[in-house]
């Protein structure tokens, strides 16, 4: 389903692309609107409604609780940088999930003693995360991976792992999933990743403003290219037919309109 935009005009936008497109527009204080762009590989599951959610994988025997709250995860290798948004059902980002991670160090060594590579953060008010790490090495048996919880507020968790494309070991790895591939691109001497999570929860959508008095733009009408409204003292131009919907007002949708 799609937020009501006109999709013989617009075959290639969908809800999830408006979706971050307004939130990386928001003021994101550890991403600066900068996600890498996505590699041209096996695609993660893309949120849409009743689409699939994301699979569990076995939590493996060095998951150890009470890690430290960070999103830096600090040690020598190759670095990665991992960011993404959670989603509930319907698309609904999902406000501060607790995201926790842990891996192997560069040599393929789980700290079990201490928490070296090990932390964990909570999603934004956008549902977005990033993580600063390393390359993983590789544990015997195994492919490359990241492992990670995730539990949005009073719901179950979820247990899964991340991957790389390219690896060898793809192919052997009798736990690999190609749905958790993350979209990995090199970046000077580092890496960066992306990946986004879908749970089985209802959401809430963002709080956005009331359109204020004298506002021309209505919740429910259906726009086309070219259509101006005011809203907030200021004037837009619409990008896309589409149909208007609470919660999308133009401040909050770059993708279907342009501020005059």
């Amino acid at each position: 389903m799609t937020i009501g935009c006109d999709v013989a005009s617009m075959p290639d936008i969908s809800r999830k692309t408006l979706l971050k497109a307004a939130l990386v527009a928001a003021p994101l204080p550890f991403v600066a609107g900068q996600f890498p762009a996505r590699a041209t590989v096996t695609p993660t599951p893309s949120c849409d409604d009743g689409d699939d959610l994301t699979p569990d994988q076995t939590e493996g025997p060095y998951f150890k609780p009470n890690s430290p709250e960070r999103t830096v995860l600090t040690g020598p290798g190759t670095p990665l940088t991992v960011s993404g948004f959670v989603f509930g059902m319907h698309c609904l980002p999902l406000a501060n999930v607790l995201m926790d991670f842990w891996q192997a160090d560069t040599y393929g060594n789980y700290d079990n003693v201490g928490y070296t590579f090990r932390g964990h953060q909570y999603t934004n008010a956008q549902g977005a995360f990033n993580l600063t790490t390393i390359v993983p090495g590789l544990y015997p048996g195994r492919t490359r991976h990241i492992h990670v919880k995730v539990q949005a507020p009073h719901q179950p968790i979820l247990t899964t792992q991340l991957y790389f494309p390219g690896e060898p070991r793809n192919n052997t790895d009798t736990i690999f999933n190609p749905a958790l591939l993350m979209n990995v691109r090199t970046v000077g001497s580092g890496k960066e990743g992306t990946f986004d999570f879908i749970l089985n929860v209802q959401g809430t959508p963002p709080t956005t403003p009331t359109p204020p008095p004298g506002g021309t733009w209505q919740a429910g009408k259906s726009y086309q290219t070219g259509d101006q409204v005011t809203y907030g003292g200021a004037t837009y131009r619409c990008l896309q037919s589409h149909t208007a919907q609470p919660g999308w007002e133009p401040p909050n949708v770059p993708a279907l309109w342009q501020r005059l």
